[in-house]
């Protein structure tokens, strides 16, 4: 997993035209649209974007007529693992909906230093802030995966926000929910220590990517003491004797990369403060 997205390819944001082009241009028919970067992307038919939108969080509920006309709006954007889609500080015009693999939110500060502040996966939305106040983009994203992303550009959605109550409703529960983890992470790194707070990511981790397995839960996604370090803001020193303590005890097992839960009661207890 890199954790290096200011060396990462730019995506780039294709309109539909480009898009198309990318997609369909035949092998070796020469380079790429200028700008197209790194990433093939492509069309899909009305339906089959219509199905993907209504697999996502936001826009599940709307409407059949309303799903059709978002996804007229919308095209295709295939990246390549590493593709970087924007830096924090870009203009923001697009919103996105990941149809297939990972992608990885950061935010950067001085120095250099990282915190990961989600891994959106196939029905998640992101790209929103931006796409609504025009301010710059809060955040990195990078792909962790080949990625497949249904690309909804600023001026049509805000026309169809506009006109569409049903849409701004579930776009108000979307920013709702970013509120409110926002508010959990802000809590737990002003009063939890950080067995506590490691002890959440990883049941978080486990509940949303895990896979149920004779030794235990085991987390999906292959991720370095780094990335969990920056998950967390602290140090992968930290990390590394917290993981290795719980490994003693028997709660988790760690095999190149990947963490297996064996005890999920354990974990549970562990990610409560108690009394010194």
């Amino acid at each position: 997993m890199s954790t290096q997205p200011t060396t990462a390819p730019r995506a780039g944001n294709l309109p539909p035209g480009e898009a198309a082009t990318a997609a369909t241009a035949p092998l070796g028919a020469g380079p790429a649209p200028a700008g197209a970067g790194p990433a093939a992307a492509g069309e899909l038919g009305q339906e089959h974007k219509e199905r993907l939108l209504r697999g996502s969080f936001i826009f599940r509920e709307l409407s059949p007529d309303l799903l059709a006309r978002l996804a007229a709006l919308s095209h295709v954007l295939r990246v390549p693992k590493g593709a970087l889609l924007f830096q924090q500080g870009d203009e923001g015009d697009s919103l996105y909906a990941v149809m297939d693999g990972l992608i990885r939110i950061t935010v950067s500060g001085q120095g250099g230093r990282e915190l990961i502040i989600g891994l959106f996966e196939p029905g998640d939305v992101f790209g929103e802030i931006a796409l609504l106040d025009g301010l710059p983009r809060t955040a990195s994203a990078e792909a962790e995966e080949d990625s497949t992303l249904l690309v909804i550009h600023r001026a049509p959605f805000l026309d169809l926000l506009e006109k569409e109550s049903g849409l701004a409703r579930h776009v108000i529960e979307l920013l709702c929910e970013r509120l409110r983890e926002s508010t959990d992470r802000l809590g737990e790194y002003a009063f939890l220590n950080l067995r506590c707070r490691l002890a959440k990511k990883v049941q978080a981790l486990a509940i949303a990517h895990g896979r149920h397995e004779p030794a235990g839960i085991r987390i999906d996604l292959k991720l370095s003491q780094t990335d969990i370090a920056q998950m967390l803001g602290v140090t992968r020193e930290a990390v590394n004797k917290q993981l290795k303590a719980w490994c003693q005890d028997g709660l988790i097992s760690l095999d190149r990369g990947y963490i297996t839960v064996r005890d999920m009661q354990g974990l549970g207890a562990a990610a409560h403060p108690t009394e010194d």
